[in-house]
């Protein structure tokens, strides 16, 4: 074993495969960007194939294989489920599986894991019936959990050489060009599946909506797209927002987004141009409204807001508030109409929004992100992963991305959930290293990092209680009593990866 930089223990086995978290830049480098193979197409060749099995057999792919999805579709998805049915009727076994994301909608995983289908997994996240089955240790193999900026490093470094990927896109021509705001299941920004387009040896669109040629605008586009399929459903639309968009009516909630709205207004980088980016909670999505009335108050608008986008940022937009809005993912239905029609609303990669090898991430010229956490410790760390019970049921997102690049990061969380402190000791697994985060914002006041003696000086006369961290730790401990020690055992089923590729944590089972 050794002790990462994030205080964390990592066995030596993954160290030497993956290397050990030693901060945030350390290891962002020079690299060689990873190839891919490709199969020119004729004149008057058609790439419109009949059925998903016949286009699993045009690939070529075989056992040992790794295929990818995308999540756009989140609880609405149909696309994963079909194409692995069809993979294990097949009778294809250990294949590796590198969705952007999985959702509960995907519980049929568990049985392809079970029956040998599916050996290796990587993803941003886990819910629900899967993330316990993993954590459970029905997989040899740990998963690998990575950041939405770092799977994309993981893809352009070669660290995941996606065989072929199957991309459910709302609409498509006959010859590929591919977007997701046309069809009859809008998904908006496909940011995730550009990536895989563009570096899968070969890949599948599977749509409902075939359009004439040229289809536009183009997301996917015909040069980066082998073989393309019609199906019947590729996911309901209604699945997109499904537990992600929450409007809260919640005293508790509505103060930790009236404090999380003054610390922005009150900071050094609440000035005419600013950039932010909130997240999709409750408490989030407060936030957005509270900043709305203070702009409108103070005369400023945002040069652009950045993130998966709701309707609350397309609100922002369509009022001159906000100049631009910047998505590489839609949480809502208004969103995904928003991108197709406002010229001021741009889709972007994953590559271009976070990803640290990149010639420059979004996340880089953020000003401010609002991001949300199941536990927070005393040395700032955050988890968004696992439950206090230790199992999987989250995902890292753009967590550790948008902390690391922004120039004011804000955690915000009720103090306890329930009868669980939310401020801990230690967190059960870091995502986001305590050195990215700056400001920590619950319902009885602030903790600011010591590191940002600029901030505790700028906020030295708000109008809000502030704490140390660990002030905040024994409240919360006061309140609910100190938490139980989660009984962990000895296999490794998860490792996190850090967004450089480095191992930050792993998960043991329960």
């Amino acid at each position: 074993m050794e002790i990462n930089k994030a205080g964390k223990e990592i066995p030596q086995e993954f160290i030497k495969q993956y290397g050990s978290y030693a901060g945030e830049f350390e290891r962002i480098c020079p690299y060689q960007e990873a190839s891919r193979k490709i199969n020119p197409v004729r004149p008057r060749e058609s790439k419109k194939v009949a059925t998903i099995r016949a286009a699993i057999e045009k690939t070529g792919l075989k056992d040992g294989m790794t295929i990818s999805f995308h999540h756009h579709f989140r609880e609405g998805d149909y696309v994963m489920n079909m194409v692995l049915k069809e993979i294990a009727d097949m009778g294809f076994k250990n294949i590796s599986i590198a969705p952007s994301s999985i959702a509960n909608i995907h519980e049929p995983i568990i049985d392809y894991i079970k029956s040998g289908v599916i050996t290796n997994i990587t993803s941003s996240g886990l819910r629900d019936k899967v993330g316990a089955a993993i954590s459970a240790g029905i997989m040899q193999n740990p998963v690998i959990i990575r950041s939405h900026g770092g799977r994309a490093r993981a893809i352009t470094s070669g660290d995941i050489h996606i065989d072929v990927a199957f991309l459910g896109v709302p609409s498509s021509d006959e010859y590929g060009n591919a977007n997701g705001t046309v069809g009859k299941a809008t998904c908006g920004s496909l940011g995730y599946a550009m990536m895989d387009a563009k570096y899968a040896n070969q890949v599948v669109l599977v749509t409902d909506t075939l359009v004439p040629f040229p289809n536009t605008p183009i997301s996917i586009p015909q040069t980066d797209v082998d073989y393309v399929v019609e199906v019947a459903e590729i996911g309901d639309p209604k699945g997109i927002a499904k537990g992600a968009t929450r409007f809260t009516t919640n005293p508790k909630e509505l103060l930790i987004a009236e404090y999380a709205a003054k610390v922005i207004t009150h900071s050094p980088y609440y000035k005419e141009g600013f950039s932010f980016q909130t997240g999709t909670g409750g408490a989030s999505l407060a936030v957005s409204r509270f900043l709305k009335d203070a702009m409108i108050k103070d005369g400023i608008t945002a040069d652009f807001a950045l993130g998966g986008i709701t309707n609350a940022m397309v609100e922002l937009l369509e009022e001159g508030l906000v100049k631009k809005v910047i998505d590489v993912q839609d949480f809502d239905y208004p969103s995904t109409i928003s991108l197709g029609a406002n010229v001021n609303h741009y889709e972007i990669d994953a590559n271009m929004y976070a990803s640290p090898s990149s010639k420059g991430a979004f996340v880089n010229q953020l000003d401010t992100a609002i991001l949300s956490a199941l536990e927070i410790d005393t040395a700032f760390n955050v988890n968004v992963m696992t439950g206090s019970d230790g199992v999987i049921r989250g995902a890292s997102g753009g967590h550790c991305d948008t902390s690391a690049g922004c120039k004011m990061s804000l955690i915000i969380a009720p103090l306890v959930r329930g009868r669980i402190p939310t401020i801990v000791d230690q967190v059960n697994t870091v995502i986001t290293p305590g050195t990215s985060v700056d400001v920590v914002v619950t319902e009885i006041g602030i903790a600011i990092h010591p590191d940002r003696q600029d901030l505790i000086e700028a906020f030295a006369k708000l109008d809000i209680p502030q704490y140390t961290i660990k002030e905040l730790k024994d409240i919360a401990y006061g309140i609910v009593g100190d938490p139980e020690p989660i009984q962990y055992g000895e296999k490794v089923v998860a490792l996190i990866e850090y967004r450089d590729g480095s191992i930050i944590d792993v998960v043991k089972n329960v």
